[in-house]
C-alpha cells in the first residue's frame, strides 16, 4: 500500500510538472512537446513498475495513422514512453482520475460520439494533425478487452478517417498495425486467467484497479509494431479494417506465446 500511495504522489507530481512544460510549449508554438512527452512516459512507467518491450519498428519522421487494439489505461503510458504520439480518445477520459489530467496535458483528440457533429469535428482535427506530420494512435476495437484476445476492429472509424482526410486534401496516409499485450507479473509469465489483472475494462473502477496494478509488482507490456501500409483514396475501409485487425491479432497471439521480445525500456 505505502508503495501504491507513493507512486501515486509521484504521478500528480510528474502530471502537475507535464502541464507547466507542456503549456508554454503549446501556447507558444514552440518543438519539444514530443520529448517532454516521452521523458515524462519513461518516467512514470519506472514509477509503476511498467517494464516496456517492443517488436519491431514504429513509423518515424512522416504522418502515421496508428491502428492498435486496446487493454488498459496503461497502453497509453507504454506507447508514449517509445514515440510520441497524439490519441483520439472518447470524452470521458478527461473526468478519469489522474489519467484525465495525462490526456488534457497531452495533445488529446477528445470524440463525443453521442454528438456527430462533434465527431465530425474530432475527425476534421485528425486529418489537419496528420496533414502537419503528426502520429495519431487510434484503438480500433472501439473500447478496451481482457488482455486475451483482440476484438473486431471498427472499419467506420477508418472510414471517418478517410472521410476527414479527403476534405482537408490530404491524398494518402500510412496506416501502422500495433499489437499491445501484457505478458508477466513479477516476473512470472501470465495466463488467462491473470491477465486480466493489468486490463482496465467494463465497469471497473479506475483508481482501485490502478492501486492494485501498483501493488502486485513489475508488469510486463509488450508493444509489436507492424508493417506500414497506405491508405489512400482508392482503399476499401472494411478490407482494410480487417487485415489490420488480423495483423494484430497474429502478432499478439505471437507475445502471448511468450515469443522473445527486444527490450526497449524497463522500469
Amino acid at each position: 500500500m505505502l508503495r501504491a500511495l507513493l507512486a501515486a504522489a509521484g504521478f500528480v507530481i510528474l502530471t502537475t510538472l507535464l502541464f507547466l512544460v507542456l503549456w508554454p510549449l503549446h501556447w507558444w508554438g514552440m518543438p519539444g512537446r514530443g520529448a517532454v512527452s516521452l521523458l515524462y512516459s519513461r518516467a512514470v512507467s519506472a514509477m509503476l513498475g511498467l517494464r516496456i518491450r517492443v517488436v519491431g519498428k514504429p513509423v518515424h519522421g512522416k504522418p502515421v495513422l496508428v491502428v492498435s487494439n486496446h487493454v488498459s489505461w496503461a497502453d497509453i503510458i507504454a506507447i508514449t514512453a517509445t514515440a510520441p504520439t497524439i490519441f483520439v480518445a472518447k470524452r470521458e477520459v478527461a473526468a478519469w482520475p489522474l489519467i484525465g489530467l495525462v490526456a488534457i496535458a497531452r495533445p488529446t483528440v477528445f470524440v463525443d460520439r453521442q454528438r456527430r457533429h462533434q465527431t465530425a469535428e474530432a475527425n476534421s482535427d485528425i486529418a489537419d494533425r496528420l496533414a502537419e506530420g503528426e502520429a495519431i494512435v487510434l484503438f480500433a476495437e472501439g473500447t478496451s478487452s481482457d488482455g486475451n484476445r483482440v476484438l473486431p476492429f471498427r472499419s467506420a472509424l477508418l472510414g471517418a478517417v478517410k472521410d476527414a482526410l479527403a476534405k482537408a486534401g490530404v491524398d494518402h496516409i500510412t496506416v501502422q498495425p500495433l499489437a499491445i499485450t501484457y505478458t508477466r507479473v513479477g516476473g512470472l509469465p501470465m495466463g488467462r486467467r491473470h491477465r486480466p489483472l493489468a486490463a482496465w475494462y467494463g465497469d471497473l473502477d479506475l483508481v482501485p484497479h490502478l492501486t492494485d496494478f501498483i501493488r502486485r509488482g513489475p508488469i510486463d507490456v509488450t508493444l509489436s509494431w507492424g508493417a506500414p501500409v497506405e491508405l489512400d483514396g482508392q482503399t476499401d475501409r472494411k478490407a482494410l479494417a480487417q487485415r489490420l485487425e488480423q495483423e494484430v491479432r497474429t502478432m499478439a497471439a505471437q507475445s502471448l506465446r511468450d515469443r522473445p521480445a527486444i527490450p526497449l525500456h524497463a522500469g
